[in-house]
Parts: structure tokens; sequence; C-alpha cells
């Protein structure tokens, strides 16, 4: 028909006719199953008119038809959309689902053109956004990211966000951020972090700036805060995380230093052990519960080895309450001391410090009594229960420095040393501090003295910088494996000398190739030892798949009876290690386990139960458990020792019943080895830890948070259960102390904004993961209401149960700031 004005109505009425069908949703819509045979038609027709106008229409039908009826993937819909223009909101005028396979279309365009790589992808970018517009209006905010992801541009959904969609865009941003390859993971937090930013939330800022490891960017939110609130509860983030920056703080603001310092843990743990009624002293005996051990042997039986058992258990169970039944009572520690032998005498004075957690003032007086002691080795559990006071909590005195700084020079005896060094280890981690380096550096590179101590040495440097690359450290570690005899590095301690080169890299991915090219230098196993290790270290909670795989490959081999086994157990450990912070990682490392298990090396065997410790600390899965127990009934005594030991870590602090169950009866199973006996002891007593209130898990802040310090501290005693037979269960047990770097409540408690204890309802539930759903999705399962303080197990999530009060961070957990709610009305709750 040559008329022009006849083609606009008829092509008016098609579109009317098109948006007027209602049809099922299960049927095509009856105008475009009639228009299929006509689809040629229609495109020879649009070839043939000159009138701009009506092109347009027709383009705009064309493109309709294109989603359904392009058959040789000419992506037709985008084609003709182009053709038709996207101005004015046009794209929307066929409905979601259309805009939905147009964005597929904009996104096959774009690889495809950048594969050919002569083509300009340009053009794309403007209906792009369009689309983008669309989603956003349309409560499609996953769809309008995932298309800029493609296009590389998910910087440019910061203009889109408003203050009602922020929360679901950053939810999702974050969550992706895991899967996604380098550096587009970071890139996504950055952007993340932005929106936050453009919104005012500093305290959502913050753990996206810590979890990017940028002082810069911590600083940055510190400023944009607009209360001193706000900042004391970025400074209670800061503390949990053990993100030290005094300098933040003008130098005469006590009360927020206090937050910063994290001075007022113990004061607020004992006010939750006061309102949990959990304040008397429990005695081992009340966690053994021999009464209910069917043993026939004669337990009244005071051998050394039991009395120390019971004074690891004792440490345990009333860490962090300043009171117990054998060491800080007159009477009973200075004889509780003496009922052990040698280095049990230092796993027994140095208990105190684990008795006095986080309380620096009483527990240095506590300690002092046995620091003057004639008998070296109670002399040196003091000195290393002093570093162990002060975990977590910076004092302004700075305590722990001067008064170990004294015990680490010459003229002390090795033992005092060896616990000097270990206490400035555990004390100062994650500090990265100059003048703490300057006392152990010396140590590592001195050949003339024991392997031990520079081991040791080694190990406290590592912590101390942990995550930082230090590159002062580094080189001194190398040259010190270097340089050392061979029969030196095979000494048991050696181990840790290679852990402490790997803490310097823990979570900083590839930047640690130049020192294993430097390893590659050093003849004796060691050297392939650390190498493994960093690695394992470098992407420790990244759940890097490559990676993992690169792991299960050594895992696989196997090796000779001559050559050196234990980079298979590190890497074993490697696979839970780098996978623990991922949901789905996490699950299929466990499952990769049992392969492990059945078709492993003995070496590997025996690192199996540790790795699945680490991948659920204090987090008591039933099938995790049921898997431990059989393990623990194991023929290979170290296959069993490490499973018993992981049984521990995984109930840690949760007074699991089950668990409490399954450790009598193997206690009853190993009445005769005295060995395995002992490390069932340690579980138990690490089950009840802190009276049930305490985690281990280095994960915090609604798991999104990888404490550095606290897996260092986890680490040290796993790393040690590698070789048990000649570390934990003879001489070296102590090492189980360094726990005390990941041990912390795991409670919620409110604050009001003069920063005195408030009392609010809150709903405690299992956790849901509500990313990317429609709506406002429930975030918590079968909740129950409680009043604060309360506890949180690790898969757990507390959200405010009333309207009285806003949070100041969006994360319900450890210190929370409350402010008033102006706009709440009293007599609403009280209806």
């Amino acid at each position: 028909e040559p008329s022009i004005e006849i083609h606009r109505s008829a092509l008016e009425n098609l579109v009317s006719v098109i948006r007027t069908t209602t049809s099922s949703m299960t049927s095509v819509p009856k105008p475009l199953k009639y228009l299929k045979p006509h689809y040629g038609t229609l495109v020879d027709i649009f070839e043939q008119w000159s009138d701009a106008q009506n092109k347009r229409a027709l383009a705009s039908i064309l493109s309709l038809l294109g989603m359904v009826y392009d058959k040789d993937n000419n992506r037709e819909c985008l084609k003709y959309r182009l053709l038709a223009g996207y101005e004015n909101e046009t794209i929307s005028e066929w409905g979601h689902e259309y805009v939905r396979h147009l964005a597929m279309e904009i996104g096959l365009e774009y690889s495809a053109n950048v594969e050919d790589d002569e083509q300009s992808v340009e053009y794309l970018v403007p209906v792009a956004l369009e689309a983008v517009a669309f989603f956003f209006k349309h409560n499609a905010e996953v769809d309008a990211i995932d298309l800029l992801e493609e296009l590389n541009l998910h910087e440019a959904v910061v203009g889109y966000v408003t203050k009602d969609t922020f929360e679901r865009v950053c939810m999702y941003m974050i969550s992706c951020s895991p899967l996604l390859p380098p550096p587009a993971d970071t890139n996504y937090l950055l952007t993340a972090r932005t929106i936050y930013r453009k919104l005012g939330k500093p305290a959502q800022c913050l753990p996206l700036s810590i979890r990017l490891g940028r002082p810069d960017l911590i600083k940055e939110d510190w400023e944009s805060c607009t209360t001193r609130m706000e900042k004391a509860q970025l400074a209670f983030i800061m503390a949990r995380q053990q993100v030290h920056m005094p300098e933040l703080i003008d130098d005469d603001d006590e009360e927020l230093k206090a937050c910063m310092n994290n001075t007022n843990l113990s004061k607020n743990y004992l006010n939750l052990a006061r309102d949990l009624e959990l304040l008397d002293p429990k005695t081992p005996e009340d966690i053994y519960k021999s009464h209910l051990e069917n043993t026939r042997a004669d337990a009244t039986l005071d051998s050394a080895r039991h009395n120390l058992a019971s004074t690891f258990v004792n440490a345990f169970v009333n860490a962090g309450y300043g009171t117990d039944k054998l060491m800080t009572t007159e009477a009973e520690g200075k004889e509780w001391v003496f009922k052990n032998k040698d280095m049990g005498m230092l796993s027994a004075s140095a208990s105190l410090g684990m008795i006095m957690l986080w309380d620096v003032e009483d527990g240095l007086l506590q300690v002092d009594k046995y620091l003057y002691s004639s008998d070296n080795h109670i002399k040196a559990g003091a000195v290393f229960a002093i570093g162990m006071l002060t975990t977590s909590v910076h004092d302004e005195t700075d305590s722990a420095k001067a008064l170990l700084s004294e015990y680490i020079t010459e003229n002390n005896p090795a033992i005092v040393k060896l616990a000097a060094i270990c206490g400035l280890g555990v004390a100062y981690a994650g500090t990265n501090r100059e003048e703490i380096l300057e006392l152990l550096l010396p140590i590592i590179s001195d050949t003339d003295i024991t392997i031990d101590l520079s081991s040791m040495a080694a190990l406290a440097a590592g912590l101390v910088c942990v995550g930082t690359g230090n590159g002062d450290v580094s080189p001194v570690i190398l040259q010190a494996m270097m340089e050392r005899m061979d029969s030196e590095l095979n000494h048991k301690y050696a181990r840790f000398m290679a852990l402490g080169l790997s803490l310097l890299f823990l979570g900083t991915q590839d930047t640690y190739d130049t020192i294993r090219e430097t390893l590659k230098a050093v003849t004796h196993p060691i050297g392939k030892q650390a190498s493994v290790l960093m690695q394992v270290c470098a992407y420790a909670g990244t759940g890097n798949v490559l990676e993992v795989q690169k792991m299960l490959h050594l895992c696989a081999e196997h090796l000779g009876e001559k050559e050196d086994q234990l980079p298979q157990a590190f890497a074993v450990l490697g696979v839970g290690l780098i996978s623990m912070g991922e949901g789905i990682g996490s699950e299929m490392s466990l499952r990769t386990f049992d392969h492990l298990m059945q078709y492993g090396e003995p070496y590997v065997r025996r690192a199996v139960p540790l790795a699945m410790a680490l991948v659920c600390a204090s987090n008591p899965v039933v099938g995790v458990l049921d898997t431990l127990n059989k393990f623990s009934h194991d023929n290979d005594k170290s296959v069993a020792s490490s499973a018993i030991f992981a049984m521990g870590v995984v109930g840690a602090g949760t007074n699991n019943a089950r668990l409490a169950q399954l450790l009598r009866q193997l206690a009853t199973y190993y009445h005769k080895d005295a060995d395995l006996l002992f490390v069932v002891r340690i579980a138990q007593g690490l089950l009840h830890m802190g009276k049930g209130t305490m985690t281990v898990n280095p994960y915090h802040h609604d798991r999104s948070l990888l404490s550095h310090t606290a897996l260092a501290g986890l680490l040290v005693p796993i790393i040690a259960m590698t070789n048990a037979e000649k570390l934990i269960m003879t001489d070296s047990h102590f090492l189980m102390y360094f726990l005390a770097r990941a041990m912390y409540p795991r409670f919620l408690i409110t604050f009001n904004e003069q920063l005195e204890n408030v009392s609010a309802s809150a709903r405690v539930g299992q956790a849901v993961d509500a990313v990317g759903q429609v709506g406002r999705p429930k975030n918590i399962t079968g909740f129950q209401t409680h009043e604060t303080p309360v506890l949180l197990a690790h898969s757990e999530r507390a959200e405010l149960a009333t309207d009285k009060y806003t949070p100041l961070t969006n994360v319900l957990e450890g210190f929370v700031i409350l402010t008033k709610n102006p706009d709440y009305q009293e007599d609403e709750e009280s209806l």
C-alpha cells in the first residue's frame, strides 16, 4: 500500500492489538503466533520503506518479534531496537521479559565484539544504560548489576542507587565478590563501599575497607563520621578485628581510645557472665564427669600427666573469668604448680594468663608472685602468662613490652627466653610494631643459639606482622633458614620458622613470588614445606578454586619412603584454609576430605581431621562430628589424636551436649592410653571453653570478616598437631595457649549514646541468605526473643525486636551502639 498515512494507522492498530491480547502464562500470545509466517515479509517491507517515523514504529514491532523468531542468532531483537531508538523510555513498551531478553543480547553482542577487537562497543552503552534504569525502576537490581558487569561498567551502578535499593545492591555485589576473578573481585567491594559512602554509612564502609586491607580507606571512613558515636562504633569494629590505629583519635578523648584499645572487654565479659549466672568457677572434674565414665581403673591416681591435663581444662573452662579453684586461690595456687613436672610447671603457671585473659591490671598482680620463683619453668610460665593476658587488649602503659623485654635478653635461661618470645608474639600479634621486631629479629638471625629459640622468634615475628608482607622480616627468616645446619632444621620446632614466614603473607594472595623463588635455594626439605605453607596462607579464606586444585594435586602424589611428607600435610590443611570462608567451598572441601581419608598417604590422613577443624571451628555440624568420631577410633594413633583434637576445636566454646557425650565415651575407650587420654581431656576443655561463651572461629561480623590474628592463633596448635607425638604430647603442650589469640566472646552487648550498657530486646535465630531476593525477605528463621546481652552461635544472626532504638551498624554482633529512634511512640509497644 503506497499511502504513508494508512501505514501509520495500520502500525498503531498492530501495536495496540499485540499489547491488549491477554494470554495465559504458558501459551504464546495469539498475535505473535499469527505474525510468525509474516516475519520475513515485514523485514522486507521495512527495508523498502523510506518514511523515518513509520520505519521506527515497524522496527519496534520487529524487535519484539525478533525476540521470538530470531533463527540464526543474529541478535535481531537488539538490531531493530537500535534502529527503532530507545529514547524517552520507549525501551519499556513491551514489558519486563522483553527488556531482560534485550539485556541478554546486549551482553552477547558485547562479548562477540570484544573477541573481534576491531569493532567499537560504544554504541551498546546508551541502550544498556536505558535497560539498567528500567531494571532499577522495577526492582530487578540484580539484572542491572549483571548487565553492567558484562559491559565492564559496574562503577556506573552508583548513579542509580537510592536509599531504598542500596542495601540489596551492596549485599549482592559483596556476595558476588568471592566468585569473581581478580581484579574484578576487589573492584566490586570498592564499588559497594562507594555506594555506602554516598549514603553516609561509615559502619558499613569500614568492614569493606578492612577486607581490602587499605589503611587509607579506613582513615577516610573514620573522617566521614558525622557524630562521635559513629566513631565509637567504628572503634569497636576495629578493636574486634585488631586493626589498631590510635593516631585517628584525638589525644584527649579517653573514651574513644578505650573503645579502640578494647579496654573494657574483660569488664563487659564478666557482666555477661553475671547475667547468665556463670561466675562460679568450675573444676576439671565438673567437665570430666568421671562418675559417668564407666572405667574400672583407679581414678584417684594423681599422676603428673593427669594433673597437666587438668591444668589445661581448668585454664580453658575458666578463661577470662579471673577466678578458678586451682590457681587463683591463695592456698591451692602454689601447691597445684608443684603437682606438675618440668614443662608441666610452665603450663601450670602460664594457665594464669588464660584465666585472667584480657584483665591487664588484676592479671599482672596475680602473675607477679610467680615471676620471682627460683624454678625456671615456673618463672617462664609466668612470663608467657603476661603475654597472654594482654591479647586483644592494648593498654596505654604497654606493660607486656615493658616486662617481657627484660626476660628476652642474653643472661636469662633458655626456657625463660622462649616463654618471653612466645609472650611477645601473642601479645602484639597484628600490630606490626617496629620496637617489638627490634627485640625479635636479632634472635632469629643469631645462629649461635638453639634452633627452638630462633624458630619461636620467627613465629612471633610472623604473628606481629601477620598479613603485612613486611619486607624487613622475611629476608631475616630466609637467611636463618639458609645458614642453619641440616641437622638443626630437622628439629621438631623448625616447622614454626616456616609458619612464621608464611604468616607474613596471610591473605595477601600473590605478593610472595620473590620469596618463593628464594626458598628454592634452601636445599633442606624445610624449603618445600615453607613454600607450600606460604601458598596456603596467602590464599587463606579467599575460596580460590585454582589454588585448592593445586593443593589437591600435591595431596594426590604418592611419595617414596625417603621423601619429606610434611608438605602434603600442609597442602591438606591448605584445602580447608583456602575454602573456609565461603559456604559452598567449605562444603565441597569436606566432601574431598572423605576421599583423601580413604586413599591418602599416612601423613595426608593425619592432617585431614585438622583441616576439618579449620573449616568448622566452633561450629559443631552433626555430619562433621560423626566423621571425626569415626576417625578418633582409627588404628593410626596420629590420626586418632588429630581427630580428637579436631573434635575439641569444632565444638570449642559451644558446650555441645552430643559432643560432650562422645568425648566422655572416648575417655573411657582410651583410659589406658595416657597420650590419647591427654588429648581427649584437652578436647573436653576446649568444648567448655569460657563455660560455653567463646568462639575460636576467625570469621566474625556476620561471617564476612576474617581476623588474621585469630586465624594465626588457631594455626599454631594445628601445625603443632601435625607432629603431636613429639610436640603436644611430650614437652611443648604450652603451644595450646596460642589459642588465646583466637578466643573471643560470642556475645551481642548493646550500649546507649553515653556508652553505658542498655538492655534491648533482640531476636536471635539461624541466619538466612537473602541475597538477590525480591522485596524485604526475612534474614533469620526460627528465632527466639531475648533481652541483650545475648550469645550468638556461629551460624546465628541477631536483629532488634523493638523500634525504640536504631543500631549504628547493620550487623548486630559484639559491641553495638543504639541511638534512640526519634519517631518512636511508647504506647504502640504496650498495646
